[in-house]
């Protein structure tokens, strides 16, 4: 990091939790290899370039697996009121609390053993209680005080290719890699609340990652306990509290899918400017196209290569009426691209469609 802010180096991979929050004006190109979660998220990212006011520039490198790893990340991980029913009675059931019951009870709560005992997703678990938590159902201690060691016992390249197949937990496992050199040599004792605040995730999140790449023997992992706390702000009423609750969820849903599909749509629309794209999304109607994105640039050389081919068309229309395919087999260029220019030059009154199907210059 200090190599590339004293511009020592040009380079620096980076992730939206580490690396794309530091501000260094003279960024020239942010290259984005995965797809953003949402317009507001690559709107933010991409604008590290640029900030010197100089000619700057944002890619978004697509393949066609992109959309279904992007859903995996960032849609299919959303609880459903069906799934947050299913938890939230588990819950209950988990800690014996009583229909009726429960209110301010406070509980040890073990993440991997709850999701073990009853099948459900860590993620999707996660994810459904920290929604519980902050719609005030119940409260969900993220604070862990425990001595933790680690080391990695694989080799580096097999890492980083688990690391490429997991993005979702990129972040994570490579900020522990930054901040502790040394811990593929020795057993190292991390900081949780240091790699929380460095990646951006919290510390359960942390935790759950941890869990999992120790079972699949990536790392040595040691720690006195891994329990969180969960309090209960409300007697137990099971579907009751959900129904309450689940437009929330619904909304919270839909907004998430929305934003995605926006990503699709500024990806895939290939006729449309993308700055008038963005600018749209944010509730801001322009006309006029920017001159320097992907699609201004291909419509500038399209339109240079139409007026070239033009010329040509003129030029043997100087010499004979000609048709289409006798103009096309002149001038070698594609069917699509002499059928434009020529409806150019109809359109401009330059040349004139004759009843036998040729064309002719406009006296």
């Amino acid at each position: 990091m200090s190599l590339w802010m004293n511009e020592a180096v040009q380079i620096m991979v980076a992730t939206n939790a580490f690396g794309m929050g530091i501000d260094k004006p003279n960024v020239k190109t942010v290259i984005h290899i995965h797809l953003p979660e949402s317009i507001e998220s690559y709107y933010q990212e991409a604008g590290r370039a640029g900030r010197d006011e100089q000619k700057a520039f944002a890619v978004i490198l697509t393949s066609p697996s992109d959309k279904v790893q992007a859903q995996s990340q960032f849609i299919n991980i959303l609880p459903s009121k069906k799934m947050l029913t299913q938890i939230y009675i588990k819950l209950c059931t988990y800690f014996q609390i009583a229909y009726g019951e429960g209110i301010n009870e406070q509980f040890s709560f073990n993440l991997n053993h709850f999701c073990q005992k009853y099948g459900f997703s860590t993620l999707n678990t996660f994810n459904s209680i920290q929604f519980l938590d902050r719609q005030g159902v119940l409260s969900l201690s993220q604070e862990y005080s425990e001595r933790i060691t680690m080391q990695f016992i694989i080799p580096s390249k097999e890492v980083i290719r688990y690391i490429s197949l997991n993005t979702q937990e990129e972040p994570i496992i490579l900020t522990i890699l930054r901040t502790y050199p040394g811990i593929y040599e020795t057993q190292t004792t991390i900081n949780l609340s240091l790699i929380a605040k460095k990646s951006g995730f919290d510390e359960t999140a942390i935790h759950l990652v941890l869990e999992k790449i120790k079972s699949l023997d990536i790392i040595e992992y040691h720690k006195k306990n891994n329990d969180a706390t969960i309090i209960f702000n409300e007697i137990r009423e099971d579907e009751k509290t959900i129904n309450r609750i689940s437009k929330y969820l619904e909304t919270q849903n839909q907004q998430k899918i929305n934003q995605f599909d926006a990503v699709l749509h500024y990806i895939n629309e290939k006729k449309v400017c993308k700055s008038k794209l963005i600018l749209n999304y944010f509730g801001e109607i322009t006309k006029t196209d920017c001159g320097i994105c992907s699609y201004c640039i291909a419509k500038k050389d399209k339109s240079e290569n139409t007026s070239l081919i033009s010329e040509k068309i003129i030029g043997l229309l100087k010499i004979q009426d000609m048709n289409s395919r006798e103009i096309q087999k002149l001038t070698k260029n594609t069917e699509d691209d002499i059928i434009f220019a020529l409806r150019n030059l109809l359109d401009n009154n330059i040349i004139v469609a004759l009843s036998n199907n040729k064309y002719t210059l406009k006296l």
